[in-house]
């Protein structure tokens, strides 16, 4: 339950700290007291989206503290499965959001994100307002309610996972079913592409290996006349040059006349007779390389017509003969897939109709246990509509989805539509609720299907938002008292504006606002039971607080602290 909740420069509130004790707690104001923020300010610990528009004038930051006793096991499990410790029995829940648009959310004093937050902000507490009207008003939603309140999640995530794989299967036989004409001329231009690759008949590294030809014969000339200049120095030599191997024979001969007397000349000797033999042989591959530098200009003509069409493929195919060989690869794969299409459609046919068997085996199943479902949804809200003094019939209407033949249709949520549909006279029809129920009728049937939610529904803390709106009199002591019913299994706030409703609180909080010089302050404060009088007075009365309205707020507090009823 909420035990704590503080509030720092959010809005018109300076800084308030309210403690919320078990049962029934009303909040009550005038109009514009500030009784919104307190909820919008709840919401924001909670990590509902929030603006820095909230941070009071002035101010840097905005601040909420809210303090949760976790008494529920089930919950303590969940909270702890989002990470979230339950310490001493009470999780702390902080938000901050700072002037430059910054939100800071801490749950028990450390950064969490936004996320995790929401997550545990719904297993703690739920708030309710005149905003879930429109929900029961929208029948899109009402299956949503019926399937929550039947805890039909994991039949449902079977129907859907069934059906996805249906539709899976339908998509791509309408790929493989769609342009008979199109996949035709698809495949002639794979077979094509696949032709054109094959005839060339690439080999990896051939690119390179013709660029480096081609750069060869176009230097030939150059490399002829290198290699034989180089040879004549070498070896052959001239009338008017000797050759390097002649200058190293001459000098060999020195050497080798006294080597035998110096070992260190004897060491050079052995190394020039070395060097000699190399350069002799590098010499006569020179003069080998000279005379063969001949060519074919047929050659070089080839290969121009060789890279040309590599470079004509890859502006097709690819940057890279790796890329081209890759993409006919891909080619020939499609091709067969299009040639095999008509088997590979009988494969997928029949896998269709057998998921289409299972399709019709889960739905019916998650049909029967909605139709139990919503029945016995409709027989408690009807008990406690009765328990309201309405006279009216609650029924979920379930209708099955068909198409123009009459032939079931199944899509995402199933194979039929939920609508609550009411009976508001007897021997009426049933209509649905959204056209029929007013602004009282729909506060009182949303406070029965909560009524009834409550007993499946974990969250130990609800607030209602309002709820009295358009109701008066005899509904409005009903209201209170299904609230004050419902406050006995689970923490309550109410924000009211009706007496009979006050009057029920275990706890009674006003809501004021004060202005000091030009800044406008909200204070909360827990009433005593001469102020619960008083402010029940107000609320009669209005403005002016008579003796009379002092008498009939006391004699109204009176008999609701012994469980009588006005009426």
């Amino acid at each position: 339950m909420l035990r704590e909740l503080h509030i720092k420069n959010v809005a018109v509130i300076d800084e308030v700290s309210v403690e919320f004790g078990r049962g029934f707690n009303v909040l009550t104001g005038e109009t514009g007291a500030g009784k919104s923020i307190l909820i919008d300010s709840i919401n924001m610990a909670l990590g509902a989206r929030s603006s820095r528009d909230l941070i009071r004038v002035g101010e840097e930051k905005a601040v909420v503290d809210t303090v949760f006793e976790v008494e529920d096991d089930a919950t303590r499990a969940e909270l702890e499965e989002l990470g979230v410790e339950v310490e001493d029995g009470s999780v702390f829940m902080n938000r901050t959001i700072t002037a430059d648009g910054r939100s800071i959310c801490r749950i028990n004093g450390r950064p969490t994100p936004l996320s995790v937050v929401r997550d545990a902000g719904r297993l703690l507490l739920n708030i309710h307002g005149q905003h879930d009207n429109h929900a029961l008003l929208n029948p899109k939603l009402h299956l949503d309610f019926v399937d929550s309140y039947g805890g039909l999640s994991e039949i449902k995530d079977k129907y859907r996972a069934v059906y996805k794989a249906v539709r899976d299967i339908e998509r791509e036989l309408d790929e493989l079913t769609r342009g008979e004409a199109e996949k035709a001329q698809r495949a002639d231009m794979l077979r094509f592409q696949i032709e054109e690759i094959d005839a060339a008949k690439l080999k990896d590294g051939e690119e390179e290996e013709l660029e480096s030809r081609r750069k060869y014969l176009d230097n030939i000339g150059k490399i002829a006349g290198a290699a034989s200049e180089a040879y004549e120095n070498l070896y052959s030599g001239d009338d008017r040059q000797r050759s390097a191997y002649d200058l190293i024979s001459a000098a060999l001969k020195s050497i080798g006349e006294a080597a035998e007397f110096d070992p260190e000349l004897e060491k050079r000797y052995e190394e020039l007779s070395d060097i000699l033999v190399e350069l002799e042989e590098s010499a006569h591959d020179l003069k080998d390389t000279a005379d063969n530098a001949d060519f074919d200009p047929n050659e070089i003509n080839s290969i121009e017509e060789r890279i040309n069409l590599i470079y004509g493929l890859k502006r097709k195919y690819g940057s890279g003969i790796a890329e081209i060989l890759e993409y006919g690869e891909r080619a020939r794969a499609e091709l067969e897939k299009i040639e095999n299409s008509d088997e590979h459609m009988a494969r997928l046919s029949a896998e269709l109709e057998e998921k289409k068997t299972k399709l019709r085996a889960a739905a019916a199943e998650l049909s029967e246990k909605r139709g139990s479902c919503g029945a016995y949804l409709a027989e408690r809200v009807n008990e406690q509509l009765r328990e309201l003094d309405m006279n009216v019939v609650f029924e979920v209407g379930i209708q099955p989805k068909t198409n123009s033949d009459g032939e079931a249709v199944y899509d995402a949520q199933g194979a039929e539509d939920i609508e609550f549909m009411i009976s508001a006279n007897p021997n009426e029809p049933m209509k649905p609720l959204a056209k029929i129920a007013s602004g009282g009728e729909m506060s009182r049937i949303m406070l029965a299907l909560k009524s009834v939610f409550a007993d499946s529904d974990r969250v130990e803390t609800l607030i209602f938002d309002e709820i009295d709106t358009g109701i008066s009199g005899r509904a409005a002591q009903r209201v209170a008292e299904k609230l004050k019913s419902l406050s006995e299994k689970r923490q309550t706030l109410c924000i009211t504006h009706l007496a009979q409703i006050a009057s029920m609180a275990d706890s009674h909080y006003l809501i004021e606002k004060n202005v000091d010089g030009e800044r406008a302050f909200t204070k909360v404060t827990q009433l005593e039971e001469n102020e619960r009088v008083r402010e029940l007075a107000r609320i009669i009365g209005g403005v002016k607080v008579t003796d009379l309205t002092l008498k009939s707020a006391r004699e109204m507090l009176n008999m609701a602290h012994h469980g009588e009823h006005l009426i």
